[in-house]
């Protein structure tokens, strides 16, 4: 994914479904070095990870 995308998902209202590693994830921010985002899993767990944003996957 580009950072642009994840700008779009971001700013829409839409639920966009992501994985990371094939797990299903919210994107919390994009990261100011504009490569990386945080993100946390869906779900009751909301443990933040920041990850490479070329390894998240539009589903």
């Amino acid at each position: 994914m580009d950072s642009n995308r994840v700008k779009q998902i971001l700013s829409s209202s839409a639920d966009i479904e992501v994985t990371y590693n094939g797990a299903s994830v919210w994107i919390d921010q994009l990261n100011e070095d504009g490569k990386t985002a945080t993100v946390h899993l869906r779900g009751p767990l909301e443990e933040r990870s920041i990850v490479d944003i070329t390894e998240l996957q539009e589903q």
